[in-house]
């Protein structure tokens, strides 16, 4: 059997990658524009969005007035930086460490776990140590431990039913569902497309209450303006796109 060839990459190749197109640093709390994808680090994004509304990248309007709203925190970006720079994220953590000291606060537990796992990562490779069956699987229970809890959102919530009204598109097999209140009709619209194996979410309308939604909407507003009084699943209707004269 012919050996695998492998072939060496340079972390110069891939820094465009990795790195924030505003501060040219390394991604750190890598966040996500959702309407075009592009990534930088949050603290950059969030204070270049109090003055303007558009991408740095390609300059398309995140949203008018609230582009807060629509960047996301990007997890499996940060891991794969973490991942590719060495001693990134324990540098990182020692700063946050230090900052929250020197305004004489405790350490949040987010950051202070991430330091742990760090530290104890890093101080096993050092000393060449290998994982005993018993520390194995005390990391194993401790691991299972945390998936039983819920730490994937933390944000509001909103029940939706999306129900189609019209013969001309198939209704969606799970019409219940469960996301974010700051995402938007947008977002729903997507995820219909996708789920019909619509060629574009432009072919839709999603209505309340017989009502058409601006694709800009969060699904808090439409909740607080359309269903204020009235009890969950919010209810909302899909259907072809009408083109109004």
């Amino acid at each position: 059997t012919p050996k695998m060839l492998t072939r060496k990459i340079k972390l110069w190749d891939i820094n465009a990658h990795i790195t924030c197109r505003l501060c040219n640093g390394y991604l750190i709390d890598a966040t996500t524009v959702t309407e075009c994808l592009h990534t930088f680090c949050r603290s950059c994004l969030v204070k270049y969005l109090e003055e303007n509304n558009t991408c740095p990248t390609c300059r398309i309007v995140i949203h008018q007035s609230h582009p807060l709203q629509y960047i996301g925190h990007d997890r499996t970006m940060q891991d794969i930086v973490y991942k590719l720079v060495p001693g990134l994220q324990e540098a990182e953590m020692k700063k946050q460490r230090e900052f929250y000291h020197k305004l004489g606060m405790e350490v949040p537990g987010d950051i202070k776990g991430e330091t742990c796992s760090a530290k104890q990562h890093l101080d096993s490779h050092r000393n060449g140590e290998t994982k005993t069956d018993e520390s194995s699987n005390k990391e194993t229970s401790e691991e299972k431990q945390e998936e039983d809890n819920d730490y994937h959102r933390s944000d509001e919530q909103v029940s939706i039913c999306l129900e189609c009204n019209s013969s001309k598109l198939r209704g969606l097999k799970r019409k219940w569902i469960r996301c974010s209140a700051q995402a938007t009709v947008l977002h729903l619209k997507k995820f219909i497309a996708k789920k019909l194996n619509l060629s574009s979410f432009n072919e839709l309308d999603i209505l309340c209450n017989e009502e058409i939604l601006g694709k800009d909407h969060t699904l808090k507003f439409v909740v607080v303006t359309r269903w204020r009084f009235k009890k969950a699943p919010l209810l909302l209707h899909y259907r072809p796109k009408m083109d109004l004269l």
